[in-house]
């Protein structure tokens, strides 16, 4: 098979094998920076300026919560948000809104509404704001009264960039300071470009703070690629035969380089070059080749900053040589869909043996080995879909992906350049 065939009906493609990635490739923008830049953006005074803008359905559901709230026309009316599929928007705007002064409602797609909305919830009560929602507050929708909210200590149970982004969008409007200590530091896009707009954030080791803002100021904003979206095609060089692929422009920053850590340490090889700053993130080229992986345990804080990577982590451990033991992955079972049983049952289906854990997987690599291939469901996750397009680089008979149309959340084109850099 050479081609990519796609069932325009059933939103199913067939990933077809490859004898490697080769050339140059760029990767959309970083869907996190994305999120806050339009957020930041929009109650910041005067223009902010982004370019590398990931337009996937995530980040466009951000842009339509802050149009239905009447950006530049009237922040006065009530507003009912629909955040789509987008966790990060749902519980990022739930911090803002809590201290605006008007009424709104925030809901989602069947799936965000199942998605546990308590850990934000909670702490943002306790700074005074009123929400409401089913559930006792757990699921969407969730009923937000603005009001004056006030500076909390936060010691928050996990390490959640979406929690303490919450609190601290909270927080530039509460009186005093807010300070949220985490078990382990989650990624901090958020801290660094609160001060690109302004903003007045400390940080030491896993605490943050901030406090009151009177006014934020707009600014240049450079999203570099995200380095999640530019996982799949590492993992895919280093999988298949004869590979060469430059990754241009990639976002990083070291709370989500795990990805890279995790993949060195299986033996992957992967050079990070021409290392530079945009917009407070530091980006880098990614060179990758062919690797000859190895199984191993990944786990706790070496797992957090490679947590959205689980996925492709899978893929890797399954051409591995020897058994993988990934754990510390609870959180993945409220995901777009439960990551942990949707990859169990993917690998099941290509021929890769695992057992699922509670807290993650274990899986027998098939070292030199070629896969079966055959057809699995990707559960309307974007991330396992593109995880078993770049598993059917190195499959017998292709993968058959339903639901593969998901992967526009957040890699609109992402088939269209694994078609162009795949060597056939």
């Amino acid at each position: 098979m050479t081609t990519f065939k796609k069932d325009i009906f059933g939103g199913a493609i067939i990933a077809v094998p490859g004898r490697g990635l080769k050339g140059e490739m760029t990767v959309p923008g970083d869907k996190s920076i994305s999120h806050r830049a339009v957020m930041l953006g929009s109650i910041a005074s005067g223009i902010t300026e982004v370019t590398g803008f990931l337009e996937g359905e995530d980040n466009l559901s951000t842009i339509g919560a802050f149009r239905a709230m009447g950006i530049g026309i009237d922040l006065q009316k009530d507003s009912r948000i629909d955040a789509g599929n987008s966790g990060t928007t749902t519980r990022l705007i739930t911090g803002l809104l809590s201290a605006q002064p008007f009424f709104s409602v925030i809901t989602g797609d069947a799936s965000l509404r199942k998605r546990p909305m308590k850990r934000v919830v909670e702490p943002l009560s306790l700074m005074g704001a009123s929400i409401s929602g089913r559930n006792n507050g757990n699921n969407l929708p969730l009923a937000i009264s603005g009001r004056k909210l006030k500076g909390i200590t936060c010691k928050t149970p996990i390490a959640s960039a979406q929690l303490k982004s919450a609190l601290m969008l909270a927080g530039i409007y509460a009186e005093g300071e807010t300070v949220i200590e985490e078990p382990e530091k989650s990624r901090d896009h958020t801290e660094r470009m609160l001060c690109l707009f302004g903003a007045d954030v400390r940080t030491d080791k896993n605490s943050v703070s901030v406090r009151s803002t009177n006014e934020l100021i707009g600014c240049k904003i450079e999203v570099p690629g995200d380095i999640s979206s530019a996982a799949f095609f590492v993992v895919g060089a280093m999988i298949s035969p004869a590979s060469a692929l430059l990754i241009r422009g990639v976002g990083v920053n070291l709370t989500r380089t795990g990805i890279i850590d995790v993949l060195r340490k299986m033996g992957g090889t992967v050079e990070v070059q021409n290392e530079r700053v945009a917009s407070g993130e530091p980006v880098a080229d990614l060179l990758v080749k062919t690797s000859r992986l190895k199984g191993t345990e990944v786990s706790g804080a070496e797992l957090l900053p490679a947590i959205d990577e689980f996925p492709i982590i899978c893929v890797a451990a399954a051409f591995s040589e020897g058994t993988t033991r990934i754990t510390g992955a609870r959180e993945l079972r409220v995901k777009e869909s439960d990551r942990i049983a949707a990859m169990s049952e993917a690998l099941s289906r290509v021929g890769v043996r695992n057992a699922e854990l509670p807290d993650g997987i274990v899986i027998e690599g098939v070292g030199s080995a070629s896969i079966k291939g055959g057809k699995i469901e990707s559960h309307g996750d974007h991330r396992i879909a593109m995880s078993l397009a770049m598993a059917a680089l190195r499959s017998d008979e292709g993968v058959e992906i339903d639901g593969a149309s998901s992967v526009d959340v957040s890699f609109p084109g992402f088939f269209d350049q694994l078609k162009r850099v795949r060597v056939s």
